[in-house]
Formats: C-alpha cells, sequence, structure tokens
C-alpha cells in the first residue's frame, strides 16, 4: 500500500500529527511519500528518510492531508483527477473537509487500512474564459466556489448572468458566489447562502452584498451552464477558484459548469455530515459567547 502526505504548515500542531501518523503506518510497513515542499520543512525534525512527490500519480492508494479544510483544498489539485481517496486530520478549527482529530489518527488509520469507511463523492466546478489566463488554465476547478469580485475599487460590479444560455440578471454588487453543495458551508454560507447536503445535485449562486433588493441566492441544477459577463469603473476584475486567485478583463465571457470528475473523500463510518454540521453550530455559538 502507497500513501501521500500533504501538508502547508510546519507548525507544532501539524508537525504532531505528522508524527503520529508516521509512527502508525510506518508499523503497518506502509510506503510512505511525503509532499516535497513540506518535506523539506519537517525534515529536520524527523528521525527518519522519506521519499517525496512533486506530482502524484494513480498508484497511490489514498492521501492524507494534514491541516484543515483549506489544505484540502490545495491537496485537490494534487490529486486532479486520479481518484485518489483524500483523509483530512483538522490541525485547524472545526472542519468539514478535515475532520480527524489528533486523539483519533491511529483509530481512523486502523479503520481506513481495514477498510471500515465510506467514499463521498465531492462534486467540482471548471471555468473557461474567452480570455487566455495562465492562472486558470493551469488549474480551471474548484471544490468549493468560482466567485467574480471587484479588483482596485470601491464600486460595485454588474454581473450579467445567463444560465442555458437563457438570460436571469445583472447582479448589481461586490461580486458573485458560484458554490457546489461542499463550498456551501463555506464563503457562499458567509454570504447568505443556503446548506446543501454533499450529495445533493444543486449549484448555488450566492450575490456578495448585491444593491438589488430582489437579488437572492438560487439554487440550480449542478448540469447547468452558467456564463458570466463582468462590468465596472475598472477594467479588470478577480476571479477566485477556492483560494487560487486571477484577473480577468471586464466583458470577458467565463462559462462555469459541473467538472467531469470528482474528489472521492474517506468517511469513517461513524461519521455523517449533519454530525459535522451539528458541531460546526455548537462551535459557533460556544465562541460567541
Amino acid at each position: 500500500m502507497k500513501v501521500a502526505i500533504f501538508s502547508q504548515f510546519q507548525k507544532k500542531k501539524p508537525l504532531a500529527s505528522l508524527e503520529v501518523l508516521l509512527d502508525v503506518l510506518n508499523k503497518k510497513n506502509i510506503e510512505i511519500i511525503i509532499e516535497e515542499a513540506f518535506y523539506k520543512g519537517v525534515s529536520p525534525k524527523l528521525n527518519t528518510d522519506y521519499s517525496t512527490f512533486n506530482n502524484l500519480d494513480a498508484s497511490y492508494d489514498f492521501l492524507v492531508s494534514i491541516g484543515g479544510d483549506g489544505t484540502i483544498l490545495r491537496a485537490i489539485t494534487l490529486v486532479r483527477d486520479l481518484n485518489i481517496p483524500i483523509v483530512g486530520v483538522n490541525t485547524g478549527r472545526l472542519g468539514f473537509l478535515a475532520t480527524i482529530q489528533y486523539d483519533e489518527i491511529e483509530a481512523a488509520i486502523h479503520a481506513i487500512l481495514d477498510k471500515k469507511y465510506a467514499i463521498s463523492e465531492r462534486s467540482l466546478l471548471t471555468i473557461e474564459s474567452s480570455e487566455d489566463n495562465s492562472e486558470i488554465n493551469s488549474c480551471n476547478f474548484a471544490l468549493n466556489e468560482i466567485a467574480v469580485s471587484r479588483k482596485n475599487t470601491t464600486s460595485m460590479i454588474t454581473v450579467e448572468t445567463e444560465l442555458n444560455g437563457e438570460y436571469l440578471t445583472s447582479y448589481w454588487s461586490d461580486g458573485l458566489i458560484i458554490s457546489t453543495p461542499t463550498g456551501s458551508t463555506g464563503y457562499s454560507l458567509s454570504c447568505g447562502g443556503p446548506v446543501i447536503t454533499p450529495d445533493a445535485a444543486s449549484l448555488v449562486l450566492t450575490p456578495i452584498a448585491p444593491h438589488n433588493l430582489s437579488a437572492r441566492p438560487l439554487v440550480i441544477d449542478d448540469s447547468t451552464v452558467i456564463t458570466l459577463k463582468v462590468n465596472g469603473r475598472e477594467k479588470k476584475h478577480l476571479v477566485s477558484l477556492d483560494s487560487r486567485i486571477a484577473t480577468l478583463s471586464n466583458k470577458t465571457t467565463i462559462t462555469i459548469k459541473k467538472a467531469p470528475f470528482t474528489i472521492k473523500m474517506i468517511v469513517l463510518n461513524n461519521e455523517t455530515f449533519l454530525d459535522t454540521l451539528r458541531k460546526k453550530l455548537l462551535w459557533g455559538e460556544d465562541n460567541r459567547n
């Protein structure tokens, strides 16, 4: 068996989780390959040398992401369409994707090796633009959301929106979020969008601070092709794909649709989305008081 390990940080908490993870995998004689940039930061603190990777291939059985949900969003840019299952060890705040806590690592790995888990397939979005853009071309998909927003201005932008070639509306706002069910608990939710269960065949259009009083989040079928054109006082606007950002010229045609592949998240048998949602709601209440 061959396992990839990825993280963005070398802080104490991710390092402690890495040490526990390595100990469990080594005892099971699992082949371990660590992402090169992460390994450079932690290798002086490890007692054993490990192989590294820059790019993945289909030979890996699963990938362990150490961090938060943002780390998993970075990990999918490595996994792409290789169908490598991902499991998230959480070292940040309570996450919807990274759900394994430090004291659960050993039990979680044993459960995975014993195949006591399920796979949650998460849909993604892809983007194409009429203007050539290297940032988009290099990695044109997102797990959480694709959003357009204003750039270098306090003035709102107009986002002309079509669904399957039919005009919907022009949002006069700070921007527009197109979210997957996975992303519905992130940026979209903070802008007033609904929570959607991961297996729903839906997408959400959520305007960012709209000036149109009638503009509300809209749930659509995930087979819908969305076409956007942005206009405003500035000549350019921003396009974000999860945490990655590109700049496009106004009036560029942007086409967004469901990706032809999914990301496979490992779900342990004692986990459910509703359990995580309840914990998230309680965590928010606890941190407010």
